[in-house]
C-alpha cells in the first residue's frame, strides 16, 4: 500500500511538472511569435512606406524580415500543435516534411543572405566607387533571387530521403534526424551551413582590420582656392578654378573652361566617400554585423547538440539543454528588429517621422546621400 500511495504521488508529482513545462513552453513560443510578426512586420513597413530607405542595404533586410515573418507564421504554430498534443506530430509524414523543409530552407536563406551583406558591406566601405555604380535594385533583386535558389537547394534534397526529415519527440519539431556520422546522411548540411557562418565573420574581420587601418587617414575635403575673380596663375590654375566653381566655392562668373557645361550633370558624376557617408556605412555595417553575431549566437547551442550526435557515438544531450537550445533559435526569428533598431540611428530617425503621433515629436533626418 505504501509503495502504491508512493508511486501514485510520484505519477501526479511528474504530470504536474510536464504540465507546467507545456504551459511554459507555449507560452515562451507564443511571446516570441508575437515578438516576431509585429517586429518584423513593423520593420517591413517602414522600410517599405520611407522612400529614403530605399537602397541597397535595405533591399537585403527587407527580405531578412520578410523571411522570418514567414518562418514564424508557417513553422511555430505547428510546434505549438505538437506541444499541446503532448510532444507528437499530430499529421501526416508528407505535412512533416514540408514543415521540415520550410524550417531548414529558412534557416539557409538566413546564412547565405547574410554572407551576401557582408561581402557588400565590404565592398561599400574598401571599394565604394564600384559599389555605388553596381549595386542597385536590379542587381539586390539578383542576389535575394540567388539566395533563395541556393537555400532551396540545400533544403530540398531531404524532402525525397536524400538526407532525413522526421519529427524529432526531444525537440518537437520536424527537421532532420541527427545521427552518429555512419548512420547520418545530413553531415554535409551541417557542415555547410558552419562553413557559411565562419566565412560571414572572416569578411566582417577583413572589413574592420580595413577600416584600423585607414583609420588615421582624412576624410575626402573639398578645399577652395582663395579667388575672387577667377584669375589664377601657374600650371593647372584653370583647371584648379573649374574644380572649385563645380563644388559650389568662390564667387564669379562661370569660368571659361566651363561655359556651356551644366553643373548638375558633373555633380552626378562624383563618387567621392565623404566622412559622413563613411560614418553612416560604418553604422549599417556595425548593424548587420550584430544580425550576424545574434545569428551565431542564438543557433550555437542547437548546432552544437547536433554535431555531438553526428560525431560522438551514443551521445545523449539533456533535455533541458537542448530544449533551450531550440527555443533559442526560435527566438532568433525576432531578434532581428531590435538589433536592427537598436544599433542604427537612421532607421530609429525614421521611425519617428513615419509615426510621430506614437513615438513623440519628429526628430530631423540626418543625411545619406552618396555623390
Amino acid at each position: 500500500m505504501a509503495n502504491a500511495s508512493e508511486f501514485g504521488g510520484s505519477s501526479a508529482s511528474f504530470h504536474n511538472y510536464a504540465s507546467t513545462a507545456c504551459a511554459l513552453k507555449l507560452a515562451s513560443l507564443g511571446l516570441i511569435l508575437g515578438i516576431s510578426l509585429l517586429g518584423n512586420a513593423a520593420l517591413s513597413l517602414l522600410l517599405l512606406k520611407d522612400s529614403s530607405l530605399h537602397k541597397a542595404p535595405y533591399y537585403f533586410l527587407l527580405d531578412l524580415c520578410l523571411a522570418d515573418v514567414l518562418r514564424s507564421a508557417v513553422c511555430f504554430p505547428f510546434v505549438m500543435a505538437s506541444i499541446g498534443g503532448g510532444s507528437s506530430w499530430p499529421y501526416g509524414a508528407l505535412s512533416c516534411k514540408l514543415v521540415a523543409f520550410m524550417s531548414v530552407l529558412f534557416c539557409f536563406h538566413v546564412a547565405f543572405l547574410l554572407f551576401c551583406v557582408s561581402v557588400t558591406r565590404y565592398m561599400a566601405i574598401a571599394h565604394h566607387r564600384f559599389y555605388y555604380k553596381r549595386m542597385n535594385l536590379c542587381t539586390c533583386a539578383a542576389v535575394i533571387c540567388m539566395v533563395w535558389t541556393l537555400s532551396v537547394a540545400m533544403a530540398f534534397p531531404p524532402v525525397f530521403d536524400v538526407g532525413t526529415y522526421k519529427f524529432i519527440r526531444e525537440e518537437e519539431q520536424c527537421i532532420f534526424e541527427h545521427r552518429y556520422v555512419k548512420a547520418n546522411d545530413t553531415m554535409g548540411f551541417m557542415l555547410m551551413l558552419a562553413v557559411i557562418v565562419f566565412m560571414t565573420h572572416v569578411v566582417y574581420i577583413k572589413m574592420f582590420c580595413f577600416v584600423y587601418d585607414h583609420r588615421k587617414m582624412k576624410p575626402a575635403q573639398l578645399v577652395p582656392a582663395i579667388s575672387q575673380n577667377w584669375t589664377f596663375h601657374g600650371p593647372g590654375a584653370t583647371g584648379q578654378a573649374a574644380a572649385n566653381w563645380i563644388a559650389g566655392f568662390g564667387r564669379g562668373p562661370t569660368p571659361p573652361t566651363l561655359v556651356g557645361i551644366r553643373q548638375a550633370a558633373h555633380l552626378s558624376n562624383r563618387r567621392l566617400l565623404v566622412l559622413d557617408e563613411f560614418k553612416m556605412e560604418k553604422r549599417i555595417g556595425k548593424m548587420y554585423y550584430m544580425i550576424t553575431l545574434t545569428f551565431l549566437i542564438m543557433w550555437a547551442p542547437y548546432l552544437s547538440a547536433c554535431f555531438l550526435r553526428i560525431f560522438v557515438r551514443g551521445a545523449s544531450v539533456a533535455q533541458l539543454y537542448l530544449t533551450a537550445a531550440v527555443w533559442m533559435s526560435f527566438a532568433q526569428a525576432g531578434a532581428n528588429p531590435i538589433i536592427s533598431f537598436l544599433f542604427n540611428k537612421e532607421l530609429r530617425l525614421r521611425l519617428r517621422a513615419c509615426f510621430p503621433c506614437c513615438l513623440g515629436t519628429q526628430t530631423p533626418m540626418e543625411p545619406y546621400c552618396v555623390i
